[in-house]
């Protein structure tokens, strides 16, 4: 249950205030083991059966950093433009909450492993916005507290909590923006797009999967305002663990309206998280915020630094795949589609599946044809993902042979489809049962238009006539005899041929 929050109107907040926001992404890396020891990371499994002395924190165990996770953080320095340190350490950050049962966590301070970056992200028009990266570190997740007895699932009002810590210590990359300032209006839009960019960047990488409705990749959203021509910053909220593009977008509006009416009516802002409701769109408070200082962070003790060998570092970026939005710029210029229709594709979750249907054989107007046609309607009716549907890019790419063939024409491809997507089998094998082949016999053919004249005198006189688009209806009824197994184009070629109408 969410409190009422008094707001003003979008407009008028950015009538007198400049936002000014800093995102904070974490993304959980896709290691095969925890970062500080040798437990499996693999999800779904009994609570607190992925432990150990080291990520339990008893004493007398030792952390050992994970080599695939420095790997993974470099990568994705390089990838946002950073500087790559030559010498960082962990440090310990203290605070008391049952999460993490060491009582701190490990993770980095004022030494990371990359800073200095950008990542420019593209608006939905066109538009170019640079994010400048502040820093980018490597630390550990926390345990999962769930409170049971509450309505709202908090621990407020809860009668107690379960503690699975399976996930403390799987690794994690914190990836903190500089203040973003001078998107106006836009900055909402401007922190969807740059977690869209950062999300498609991470995949393109490899290091994670980073799919926010698992959890995989979080944000946390900074926000504060100041007035307008004013040169320091105001008091910030920070609106914690923002799991979907949709919500960031929507907590940055929220905080923007709610902080606008907290200074237009003489308030203060209360410097404090928050938690994002998405049956609403709002926030509510959460606590009050802590300084770097509350946390009293030390360098670790019992890990050494790290300082990757300048070579390596090279080796990496040589390595790197090109990255989103050089990749969609060059695919949208060999496809020959509009921006709007690439932010289509992007919206929809279908340009991967897309490049791999073209991959397995498919050109790419039919490709792009039927992932945002049929299969995006399928996906839309089945409330799943693009990628959830139960077809392969390689299915949808011997479809459109089989159309580019003759052996289907659109209706048929769609039944084949309908029957790969409900478990029939490959595309030929819905064929073979369905019995969906194109009639291609021209005597068969032949014999339906005679039919179809015979049974339609008034419409072959209009078509004698002149007026050839009457044709349609000898057409259809064509197509329904045959149930829409006929070459559509030949059939009204034969149809003007008998009744001696050039077309």
């Amino acid at each position: 249950m969410t409190t009422t929050t008094d707001l003003v109107s979008y407009e008028d907040a950015l009538a007198s205030y400049d936002p000014v926001m800093g995102l904070e992404v974490h993304v959980e890396l896709g290691t095969k083991t925890k970062m500080f020891c040798g437990c499996s990371t693999a999800l779904g499994q009994d609570a607190n059966t992925q432990t150990c002395p080291v990520c339990l924190g008893l004493p007398g165990a030792l952390p050992v950093v994970n080599a695939t996770g420095v790997e993974s953080a470099v990568k994705i320095g390089l990838a946002l433009n950073c500087e790559i340190a030559e010498w960082c350490r962990f440090a310990r950050k203290n605070y008391f909450y049952p999460d993490m049962p060491k009582n701190f966590q490990t993770s980095q301070y004022d030494e990371p492993i990359a800073f200095d970056g950008y990542l420019d992200v593209q608006l939905e028009d066109g538009e170019v916005f640079r994010v400048e990266i502040e820093r980018a570190h490597m630390e550990e997740d926390t345990g999962k507290s769930t409170h049971v007895g509450g309505a709202t699932g908090r621990i407020h009002g809860a009668s107690h909590s379960l503690l699975d810590y399976n996930r403390a210590g799987i690794p994690l990359i914190e990836i903190v923006t500089k203040p973003i300032v001078g998107a106006g209006e836009r900055a909402p839009e401007v922190a969807r797009a740059y977690v869209r960019e950062l999300r498609e960047l991470i995949r393109a990488l490899g290091v994670s999967e980073a799919r926010m409705e698992m959890g995989q990749m979080r944000c946390d959203v900074n926000l504060s305002l100041m007035p307008k021509g004013a040169e320091k910053f105001g008091t910030r909220s920070e609106t914690k663990n923002v799991n979907s593009l949709r919500s960031v977008e929507r907590a940055a509006r929220f905080e923007i309206q709610r902080h606008a009416a907290v200074l237009s009516s003489g308030g203060a802002i209360v410097q404090e998280t928050r938690h994002f409701h998405e049956d609403t769109g709002s926030t509510t408070s959460g606590r009050v915020k802590e300084e770097a200082e509350d946390y009293r962070y030390f360098p670790e003790p019992d890990l050494v630094p790290v300082a990757p060998a300048r070579e390596w570092v090279e080796e990496l970026r040589a390595g790197l795949p090109e990255l989103p939005l050089v990749r969609r710029n060059r695919l949208r210029e060999e496809w020959g589609i509009s921006a709007t229709d690439m932010q289509a594709i992007l919206n929809a979750g279908a340009l991967d599946l897309i490049v791999a249907t073209i991959d397995a054989g498919a050109d790419a107007a039919s490709a792009r044809k039927w992932w945002m046609g049929e299969l995006a309607r399928a996906a839309n009716e089945s409330q799943k993902a693009l990628d959830e549907l139960a077809i392969t890019p390689a299915q949808v790419a011997r479809v459109t042979e089989l159309v580019a063939k003759g052996d289907l024409n659109d209706k048929l491809a769609r039944q084949v489809i309908e029957g790969v997507l409900a478990g029939e089998g490959t595309p030929d094998e819905v064929v073979e049962k369905r019995g969906l082949k194109v009639v291609s016999d021209e005597g068969a053919l032949t014999a339906a238009v005679d039919e179809a004249i015979a049974g339609n005198p008034a419409v072959a006189d209009k078509i004698r006539g002149g007026k050839v688009a009457a044709a349609g209806a000898l057409v259809g009824a064509v197509m329904k005899a045959t149930r829409g197994q006929a070459d559509a184009a030949r059939v009204k070629e034969l149809i003007l041929q008998k009744l001696g109408v050039e077309g």
